[in-house]
């Protein structure tokens, strides 16, 4: 059966390992089914829900979309567009928020952690976010996203609005629900540093993360110096549990080689770290490395990526301005 995948990522610059294995790998793959339609957004709205330097967006937007072609998305048969372009997720987002319910985004424990004790001082553009991620979705009908963990709660208010808005206007199935694909055989990457910590550009060490765009001479001392315990590596999943660094980096490398964790387990069963982390580095420039080098080649071509995201712009407006116009006509305008 055929699906029609929406897929977004955040052009906040300095993408790592963590967003390709958590996202950008997912993608390939899925394009790489021909019973998919597979559009990517670099969801530059989204950005701004902190404050942004203008300049720095209009690179990291080109740098988006280049790590897009750079890991193996082909625009050619899919769209790869930035959101900003297309009026109608703003329109999609306002119309919505007014059918949405002040109670289903307090239960947003997103927002809750990214805003902090402080959250008088975060924007309205924080809290409401999930309702522009739903505009993005609706608005091309998509039957499935990829999330992670982090955006499982997001996708369940999404299919809340649908169902709220077809009720609403008396309009069954007019907004598709949609369904979650969840990655198999997936780790959450966490920092080199900190097995406990999540890996994000926002760490103050370069050290704690794989940046896409690492040399391989980078990526390898970066192995060498990843957080460790001094025990041998264990033989089974359950002497992970107080040993986040070790389930970490086995996490990394069962991603990278599409193997079980247990499966990995097994292979450097009782082996020291050292051994390991040079298999690991290897794995992990054979498939970042090429990546790295395309990116920064696509970032000296400018014109070619904003011709791309202007030709994916125009596809992706052709469904959503049909898709606003409907729903406007639903809604009484």
């Amino acid at each position: 059966m055929s699906k029609k995948i929406f897929s977004g990522v955040q052009p906040t610059g300095n993408l790592h390992l963590g967003n390709y294995l958590g996202a950008i790998k997912n993608f390939v793959e899925l394009q790489n089914d021909k019973a998919n339609h597979c559009i990517f957004c670099v969801v530059d709205l989204h950005a701004i829900t902190v404050k942004q330097d203008p300049k720095e967006l209009k690179n990291n937007i080109r740098e988006t979309a280049a790590t897009f072609i750079a890991s193996g998305i082909n625009p050619d048969n899919n769209i790869i567009f930035n959101q900003s372009m297309v009026s109608a997720h703003s329109e999609a987002a306002w119309i919505l928020s007014c059918v949405s319910r002040i109670g289903w985004l307090n239960r947003m424990t997103q927002f809750k952690e990214k805003a902090g004790k402080d959250k008088e001082k975060a924007s309205i553009g924080l809290y409401s976010y999930p309702v522009l991620m739903a505009a993005d979705i609706l608005l091309y009908d998509a039957t499935h996203v990829p999330v992670g963990d982090d955006q499982k709660q997001h996708l369940e208010l999404c299919r809340d609005i649908a169902q709220k808005f077809n009720n609403d206007f008396n309009a069954p199935e007019f907004l598709k629900v949609p369904e979650p694909l969840i990655q198999k055989q997936f780790s959450r990457i966490m920092s080199l540093k900190d097995g406990l910590k999540k890996m994000s550009k926002s760490d103050p060490s370069d050290l704690s993360r794989i940046n896409l765009t690492d040399s391989k001479d980078e990526i390898v001392n970066k192995i060498k110096k990843a957080k460790t315990d001094p025990l041998p590596l264990p033989n089974n999943i359950d002497e992970l549990v107080e040993r986040p660094e070790a389930e970490n980096l086995l996490g990394i490398y069962s991603s990278l080689k599409n193997k079980s964790l247990q499966n990995s387990i097994d292979e450097f069963s009782g082996k020291n770290f050292s051994e390991f982390k040079i298999e690991l580095s290897d794995v992990l420039v054979e498939k970042i490395e090429p990546i790295s080098k395309k990116i920064k080649e696509l970032l000296n071509d400018e014109k070619y990526l904003d011709t791309i995201l202007l030709e994916g712009s125009k596809k992706a407006d052709i469904f959503a301005s049909k898709k606003i116009k409907e729903i406007k006509e639903l809604v009484g305008f």
